[in-house]
Protein backbone atom coordinates (compact mmCIF):
# COMPACT_ATOMS: atom_id res chain seq x y z
CA UNK A 1 0.00 0.00 0.00
CA UNK A 2 1.36 3.32 -0.77
CA UNK A 3 2.02 5.70 1.89
CA UNK A 4 0.03 8.90 1.84
CA UNK A 5 1.92 12.16 1.29
CA UNK A 6 1.09 15.79 2.28
CA UNK A 7 2.66 17.68 -0.75
CA UNK A 8 5.27 18.76 1.86
CA UNK A 9 8.57 17.44 1.24
CA UNK A 10 10.04 16.02 4.06
CA UNK A 11 12.66 19.09 4.29
CA UNK A 12 9.76 21.36 4.62
CA UNK A 13 7.47 19.91 6.99
CA UNK A 14 11.12 19.88 9.15
CA UNK A 15 11.68 23.87 8.18
CA UNK A 16 7.89 24.36 9.67
CA UNK A 17 8.48 22.69 12.93
CA UNK A 18 12.16 24.66 13.47
CA UNK A 19 10.36 28.07 13.45
CA UNK A 20 12.37 31.19 14.15
CA UNK A 21 11.15 33.16 17.35
CA UNK A 22 10.63 36.35 16.17
CA UNK A 23 12.57 39.23 17.12
CA UNK A 24 10.30 42.30 19.02
CA UNK A 25 10.39 45.45 16.68
CA UNK A 26 11.91 48.43 18.47
CA UNK A 27 10.86 51.29 18.50
CA UNK A 28 13.24 54.18 16.07
CA UNK A 29 15.55 56.24 17.70
CA UNK A 30 17.17 59.18 16.67
CA UNK A 31 20.57 58.93 18.33
CA UNK A 32 23.40 61.59 18.98
CA UNK A 33 25.82 61.04 21.05
CA UNK A 34 28.64 63.28 22.77
CA UNK A 35 31.71 62.85 24.45
CA UNK A 36 33.01 66.04 26.33
CA UNK A 37 36.37 65.98 27.33
CA UNK A 38 39.53 64.05 27.95
CA UNK A 39 37.47 62.12 30.77
CA UNK A 40 34.83 61.53 28.61
CA UNK A 41 36.40 60.18 25.75
CA UNK A 42 38.79 57.95 27.32
CA UNK A 43 35.51 55.75 27.14
CA UNK A 44 34.65 56.16 23.52
CA UNK A 45 35.83 52.83 22.81
CA UNK A 46 33.74 51.00 24.72
CA UNK A 47 30.80 53.02 24.24
CA UNK A 48 30.38 52.16 20.40
CA UNK A 49 26.87 53.90 18.91
CA UNK A 50 25.67 50.42 18.04
CA UNK A 51 25.70 49.70 21.60
CA UNK A 52 24.00 52.67 23.01
CA UNK A 53 21.61 52.46 20.50
CA UNK A 54 20.84 48.35 21.93
CA UNK A 55 20.64 49.75 25.08
CA UNK A 56 18.50 52.70 24.57
CA UNK A 57 16.17 50.78 22.08
CA UNK A 58 15.43 47.73 25.34
CA UNK A 59 14.12 50.33 27.77
CA UNK A 60 12.18 52.46 24.62
CA UNK A 61 8.52 51.82 25.03
CA UNK A 62 7.90 54.36 21.74
CA UNK A 63 10.30 56.03 19.19
CA UNK A 64 12.46 58.63 20.73
CA UNK A 65 15.34 61.41 20.13
CA UNK A 66 17.93 60.79 22.75
CA UNK A 67 21.07 62.82 23.43
CA UNK A 68 23.70 60.58 25.36
CA UNK A 69 26.24 63.30 26.89
CA UNK A 70 29.42 61.85 28.57
CA UNK A 71 30.75 64.49 30.68
CA UNK A 72 33.62 64.74 33.05
CA UNK A 73 33.13 65.63 36.91
CA UNK A 74 33.02 69.44 36.24
CA UNK A 75 30.23 69.54 34.07
CA UNK A 76 28.03 67.14 36.01
CA UNK A 77 28.61 68.44 38.80
CA UNK A 78 27.59 72.38 37.73
CA UNK A 79 24.03 70.28 36.02
CA UNK A 80 23.28 68.76 38.97
CA UNK A 81 24.04 71.60 41.13
CA UNK A 82 21.86 74.04 38.32
CA UNK A 83 19.01 71.67 38.30
CA UNK A 84 18.17 69.08 40.93
CA UNK A 85 20.16 71.84 43.65
CA UNK A 86 22.50 68.90 44.57
CA UNK A 87 26.28 69.91 44.50
CA UNK A 88 28.23 66.89 43.76
CA UNK A 89 28.71 64.78 40.16
CA UNK A 90 25.87 62.06 39.82
CA UNK A 91 26.57 58.95 37.83
CA UNK A 92 23.13 60.10 35.47
CA UNK A 93 21.11 62.90 34.92
CA UNK A 94 17.97 62.63 32.71
CA UNK A 95 16.18 65.79 31.22
CA UNK A 96 13.23 64.77 29.69
CA UNK A 97 11.00 66.99 27.33
CA UNK A 98 8.04 64.55 25.94
CA UNK A 99 7.06 61.43 27.20
CA UNK A 100 4.53 60.80 23.95
CA UNK A 101 4.53 60.31 20.88
CA UNK A 102 7.83 60.70 20.54
CA UNK A 103 10.30 60.36 23.68
CA UNK A 104 12.53 63.54 23.36
CA UNK A 105 15.32 63.68 26.35
CA UNK A 106 18.89 64.27 27.32
CA UNK A 107 20.82 61.65 29.11
CA UNK A 108 23.96 63.45 31.03
CA UNK A 109 26.40 60.59 32.24
CA UNK A 110 29.61 60.88 34.51
CA UNK A 111 32.57 58.76 33.20
CA UNK A 112 34.63 59.34 36.28
CA UNK A 113 31.72 58.90 38.55
CA UNK A 114 30.68 55.69 36.58
CA UNK A 115 34.21 54.11 36.56
CA UNK A 116 34.59 54.43 40.47
CA UNK A 117 30.64 53.05 40.81
CA UNK A 118 31.76 49.98 38.61
CA UNK A 119 35.21 49.56 39.99
CA UNK A 120 33.25 49.23 43.79
CA UNK A 121 30.61 47.10 42.55
CA UNK A 122 32.92 44.84 40.89
CA UNK A 123 30.75 45.07 37.70
CA UNK A 124 32.43 45.92 34.40
CA UNK A 125 32.10 49.39 33.42
CA UNK A 126 30.02 48.35 30.08
CA UNK A 127 27.64 46.60 32.18
CA UNK A 128 27.78 49.76 34.42
CA UNK A 129 26.74 52.17 31.55
CA UNK A 130 24.00 49.73 29.97
CA UNK A 131 22.26 49.82 33.11
CA UNK A 132 22.54 53.83 33.31
CA UNK A 133 21.36 54.41 29.67
CA UNK A 134 18.65 51.47 30.82
CA UNK A 135 18.00 53.15 33.96
CA UNK A 136 17.54 57.05 32.20
CA UNK A 137 15.69 55.60 29.22
CA UNK A 138 12.97 54.71 32.23
CA UNK A 139 13.18 58.03 33.80
CA UNK A 140 12.94 59.51 30.17
CA UNK A 141 9.69 57.77 29.79
CA UNK A 142 8.59 59.16 33.25
CA UNK A 143 9.22 55.85 35.49
CA UNK A 144 10.23 56.79 38.66
CA UNK A 145 11.89 55.56 41.81
CA UNK A 146 11.06 57.97 44.67
CA UNK A 147 8.81 56.21 46.55
CA UNK A 148 9.73 52.42 47.18
CA UNK A 149 6.57 51.07 45.34
CA UNK A 150 7.44 52.65 42.03
CA UNK A 151 10.82 51.64 43.16
CA UNK A 152 10.29 48.43 43.16
CA UNK A 153 8.24 48.67 39.49
CA UNK A 154 11.21 50.15 38.24
CA UNK A 155 13.99 48.00 39.67
CA UNK A 156 12.20 44.89 38.16
CA UNK A 157 12.13 46.46 34.86
CA UNK A 158 15.54 47.28 35.19
CA UNK A 159 16.62 44.03 35.84
CA UNK A 160 14.26 42.10 33.17
CA UNK A 161 16.18 44.64 30.54
CA UNK A 162 19.47 43.75 31.54
CA UNK A 163 18.75 40.13 31.73
CA UNK A 164 17.67 40.20 28.10
CA UNK A 165 20.85 42.01 27.58
CA UNK A 166 22.74 39.62 28.51
CA UNK A 167 23.84 41.42 31.43
CA UNK A 168 23.95 40.36 35.04
CA UNK A 169 21.13 41.69 37.45
CA UNK A 170 22.23 44.90 38.55
CA UNK A 171 20.59 44.50 42.10
CA UNK A 172 22.01 41.28 42.40
CA UNK A 173 23.95 41.43 46.12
Amino acid sequence: MPLARSGRSARSARSARSVRPVRPVRPALGLSLQFAGADAAADRGLLARHKVARWIRAALERPGEITVRIVGTDEARALNRDYRAKDHATNVLTFDYSHAPLVTADLVLCAPVLRREASQAGVTLEAHYAHLLVHGTLHAQGHDHEVPSQARVMEARETELMLALGFADPYAV
